[in-house]
C-alpha cells in the first residue's frame, strides 16, 4: 500500500543527474501514481524533448510514472503571486494531461510534491497537496544541474547512460572510399582518449555476400543486390553501435547513421532520406577529401571513379545538415593537425549550455 495516490515531481532538469533520479525514485515509491513534469524554457540550449526521453529511459517500467514536458517561459519570481499563478497554470495543465492519458480527467489533482528545492512548499501549497522534502541539502548527491552545466565532464560520474548517450560530443569522419576516414577517425579517439566507433557498411557488406553464397557460392560483390532496407539496417546498426559505445564525454565515429543515406545514393542512383530520417547530429563533421590520397583497393572497394562525385556528394549533405562541418585535406600530418583543432573546438563549443531563466532579485 503506497502512502499517496498521486504525487508530483517538477523541474527543469537541466540536465537530469543522479540527484533528480533520486528524488523520482523516492516519489514513485510512496505514489500509486507519479508524474515528472519537465518545465524548461526556450532560451534554454538542451530542448525538453531530449530531457524528457532521457528520464522516461532511465525510468523506464516504473509502476504508475508518466514524464511529460511543456515551455515554462514566465519569469522566475517567487515574491510575485502573480507570477506564481502563471506558473501553477502551466502545471495544472500538464497534469490534466497526465489525467487525460489515464483517461480519468477527474483525477487532476495530486496530494504530494516531492521536490529538493525551496520553493517546494509553496508549490505544494497552491496545488493543495503535501510537501515531501527529498534530499534538500544535498548531502546523499552532492549534484546540481548548475554544477553539471559548469563542468559537464567533470561530472560526468552523475549521468545516466541515456543523458550520457544524448550529451556526448560525437566528432563523425565520413568521406569516400579510401580517403582515409578509419586512419583520421582512429588517430582522433586516440587523441581524445576517447572511444572509437568503426565504420558498420563493411561488415554489412561481408554479412551480404556469406549470406548471397548460402544461394550462390560463386556470388562475388558485383552480383550483390541492394536496397533501402539494406541501408536504414545499417544506419540503425551504427547508431545503436555508437550509442553503446558511449562511456565519457567524447566519442569519434568513423561514419554514422546519416552517412548511411550518402551510401545508399551512391548505390541506388537516388537520395533517400527515409533511410535515417531521424539520425542524430554530432557536435562536429569532418569530411576527408579524395585529393592527394591515392586510391588502396582491398578487394572490397569498386569507386575509384566516383571518388570525386561522392565527396560533392557529402559536402552537399553535410551543407543541408544543421551541425558544424569541415573538409580535412592536405599531407596526413597536416589533417591531423586541422582535425584536431576544428574537434577540440566542437567539443568546447557542445558543452557550452545557455543559462536558464534566473529568479528574480
Amino acid at each position: 500500500m503506497t502512502e499517496f495516490d498521486h504525487a508530483l515531481v517538477l523541474g527543469k532538469f537541466y540536465p537530469p543527474h543522479a540527484g533528480h533520479h533520486h528524488l523520482i525514485r523516492t516519489a514513485a515509491a510512496r505514489s500509486a501514481r507519479t508524474t515528472v513534469t519537465v518545465l524548461a524554457s526556450s532560451a534554454e540550449s538542451i530542448p525538453v524533448a531530449d530531457r524528457v526521453a532521457w528520464l522516461r529511459a532511465e525510468h523506464a517500467g516504473t509502476p504508475g510514472l508518466v514524464v511529460l514536458g511543456d515551455l515554462d517561459d514566465h519569469p522566475m519570481d517567487f515574491h510575485s503571486d502573480e507570477v506564481w499563478q502563471l506558473h501553477i497554470g502551466v502545471a495544472r495543465a500538464v497534469l490534466a494531461r497526465r489525467a487525460i492519458l489515464d483517461g480519468a480527467p477527474a483525477t487532476a489533482p495530486v496530494d504530494a510534491v516531492f521536490s529538493s528545492e525551496d520553493y517546494g512548499d509553496e508549490l505544494a501549497k497552491r496545488l493543495g497537496a503535501r510537501h515531501v522534502p527529498v534530499d534538500p541539502d544535498r548531502t546523499a548527491f552532492p549534484v546540481s544541474g548548475t554544477a553539471v552545466r559548469a563542468d559537464p565532464r567533470g561530472r560526468w560520474a552523475d549521468l545516466a547512460p541515456a543523458t550520457r548517450a544524448g550529451l556526448c560530443a560525437r566528432i563523425v569522419v565520413v568521406g569516400a572510399e579510401s580517403t582515409g576516414t578509419t586512419t583520421l577517425s582512429r588517430q582522433l579517439a586516440e587523441h581524445f582518449g576517447a572511444p572509437w566507433v568503426a565504420e558498420y557498411g563493411r561488415a554489412h557488406t561481408e554479412h551480404k555476400l556469406a549470406a548471397a553464397r548460402a544461394f550462390d557460392p560463386s556470388a562475388t560483390l558485383e552480383d550483390l543486390v541492394w536496397t533501402v532496407g539494406n541501408f536504414a539496417d545499417v544506419a540503425a546498426r551504427q547508431r545503436e553501435l555508437s550509442d553503446a559505445a558511449v562511456d565519457g564525454p567524447v566519442l569519434v565515429c568513423d561514419n554514422d547513421a546519416w552517412a548511411a543515406t550518402v551510401w545508399a545514393h551512391r548505390y541506388l542512383g537516388a537520395p533517400h532520406p527515409e533511410v535515417a530520417p531521424d539520425a542524430p547530429l554530432p557536435a562536429l563533421y569532418l569530411l576527408t577529401d579524395h585529393v592527394g590520397v591515392p586510391f588502396e583497393q582491398d578487394g572490397w572497394r569498386d569507386g575509384e571513379h566516383l571518388r570525386g562525385w561522392m565527396t560533392d556528394l557529402f559536402r552537399e549533405g553535410l551543407a543541408a545538415r544543421a551541425a558544424p562541418w569541415a573538409v580535412v585535406s592536405g599531407t596526413a600530418e597536416e589533417r591531423l593537425r586541422t582535425a584536431v583543432e576544428l574537434a577540440e573546438a566542437a567539443v568546447e563549443r557542445h558543452f557550452r549550455f545557455s543559462a536558464p531563466l534566473l529568479p528574480r532579485g
